[in-house]
């Protein structure tokens, strides 16, 4: 029987037909030594022996993040990622064993979909992440900035008159700009300093936490391709409880690296799939999550595109807001 860490070195170069073998064989494994999906399994007498399609398996429920630390028994961590949820509410946290496949994971997917992280300069408008510790986003923002190699670039809080000079400064160099930010502070930015970014990247995160009237998705990307003279505004999808991110190009549809598959499962019965348009729960099969969970049942909503993209619609009415939920 293959361990997880065999899997480490050929993740990130899985082609779809690949992905069907690699998922199914890390499925067998945490059945076996992941104590917490071993025991939701048994709760639900499934035989893993029996599970040879991937609609088959059965996702974790992402709550149970927030009670257990779910590795592989006698697997140690490195670090912890936490999501900041509201006042009152209990975190979720992430614990890590290998902080380097989630380096892995940042940088295949972000060369899968904008190239190498050489060719930008990266900006990143995160106060409420820079607030607390261990916040993933903040670990990926921060990982693409080293790979730039600049100097330029970095984090904001609240010092927008700086960050608009330094956005002014380096659209005369020769990098591209991505400037990547929570959303309620790119609509703050973009009421107090406008200014022509065309050329650039733009992506927001969701998440209005309170902070800002709620808007739906067209507006707020309306608002900020006016404010900075931009064609589109991308957009990012993930969670504490994921090592992978989904990218958007425009309108919010999403679309996962070849390592990542999103599954729509019917509202009311967790072992049924929608079809195609029809909205539902969203199921995540996140392979960089080989040494956690790689089936996460999320409460957010989405549908699926006939073309492979996929939308997000919101939360279900009965789950929390944490702090990486989109606004949407």
């Amino acid at each position: 029987m293959p361990k997880i860490t065999d899997f480490k070195t050929n993740i990130f170069t899985l082609n779809a037909g690949t992905f069907k073998s690699v998922a199914l064989d890390l499925f067998y494994l945490h059945s076996q030594l992941n104590p917490v999906y071993k025991g939701y399994l048994e709760f639900l007498n499934i035989q893993p022996d029996k599970i040879e399609t991937i609609e088959h398996i059965p996702f974790l429920p992402i709550e149970l993040f927030k009670k257990h630390i779910i590795l592989p028994e006698g697997t140690k961590y490195q670090s912890i990622f936490e999501s900041s949820g509201t006042t009152g509410m209990e975190p979720s946290r992430h614990y890590i064993a290998d902080i380097e496949v989630y380096e892995q994971s940042i940088l295949a997917g972000f060369r899968h979909f904008y190239g190498e992280p050489e060719d930008f300069v990266f900006f990143a408008l995160l106060p409420s992440y820079l607030e607390r510790t261990n916040s993933s986003l903040v670990y990926m923002a921060n990982f693409l900035m080293k790979q730039s190699k600049t100097e330029s670039g970095g984090f904001y809080l609240y010092n927008h008159a700086e960050l608009a000079k330094s956005l002014a400064k380096a659209k005369n160099g020769h990098r591209k700009i991505f400037l990547i930010g929570v959303s309620f502070a790119l609509l703050d930015f973009a009421d107090a300093f406008p200014m022509d970014l065309s050329g650039a990247i733009i992506m927001e995160t969701g998440g209005m936490k309170g902070r800002r009237e709620e808007i739906i998705r067209e507006e707020l990307h309306d608002t900020l391709i006016k404010a900075f003279n931009v064609p589109a505004i991308h957009s990012e999808y993930s969670m504490t409880e994921l090592l992978s991110q989904a990218y958007s190009s425009r309108s919010g549809l999403f679309k996962c690296p070849p390592w990542m598959q999103v599954l729509i499962r019917e509202p009311n019965d967790p072992f049924t799939y929608c079809a195609d348009g029809q909205a539902g729960g969203i199921n995540i099969i996140d392979l960089a999550n080989m040494n956690s969970c790689p089936f996460i049942a999320t409460q957010d909503l989405g549908r699926m595109e006939d073309n492979g993209f996929f939308e997000v619609l919101g939360r279900f009415d009965n789950s929390e807001i944490r702090g990486c939920s989109l606004l949407y």
